[in-house]
């Protein structure tokens, strides 16, 4: 028995550029857009016997335009960036060159006073280890961030390997396994 887990990144909410640390923003006109255009092929997924998504507005409401109706999970927000959040990258940078370093080249550090990288990996991969499915599957609709620790603990990957991972708005990964075990499901496109 294994439980299937598909974890949908929310669409967007902001340009690259603009995105801020925690932001709470609901979705913007590009990302309702791009929810229309990937609905044919992430629809289907709403078939999963579970249905949840990340507290954020851009998370819920890319699952109910998906017809997910999920349910809230508190477990699977996105890192939580202390002083930083609603701030750029860019804008951290600038006022904290230092710290940045710190936070992108050691996964236990929290320069800004929130969680590190390695506590925000634990922790989802605690939520993905204690669903309560035996056999069956789920699927979660979350912030990129939770979609990329989400990978990097299932792999069981050293956590600098999160810098190294892209989830872009509306991609999906789909994990097979049980608690402590997981395996990447890469699936074929149906002809």
């Amino acid at each position: 028995m294994s439980v299937r887990v598909s974890l949908v990144a929310a669409a967007r909410s902001s340009a690259l550029l603009a995105e801020r640390f925690d932001d709470d923003r609901p979705l913007d006109d590009t990302g309702w857009h791009e929810v229309r255009l990937a609905a044919h092929a992430l629809v289907p997924l709403g078939a999963a016997e579970m249905r949840y998504c990340s507290p954020t507005p851009r998370s819920r409401a890319t699952g109910d335009a998906l017809g997910y109706a999920p349910l809230v999970q508190p477990a699977l927000r996105d890192c939580d960036m202390g002083r930083w959040r609603g701030y750029t990258f860019s804008e951290v940078a600038a006022g904290e060159p230092a710290g940045v370093h710190t936070w992108l080249t050691d996964p236990r550090s929290a320069p800004h006073g929130g969680e590190s990288l390695l506590a925000f990996i634990s922790r989802i991969g605690g939520w993905l280890d204690t669903r309560p499915l035996q056999d069956g599957a789920i699927v979660a609709v979350a912030e990129p961030a939770v979609v990329r620790a989400a990978l990097v603990y299932a792999l069981k990957a050293p956590p600098m390997t999160y810098w190294s991972v892209e989830a872009r708005p509306l991609s999906t990964v789909t994990l097979v396994g049980l608690p402590g075990r997981w395996t990447l499901s890469l699936e074929a496109l149906p002809h």
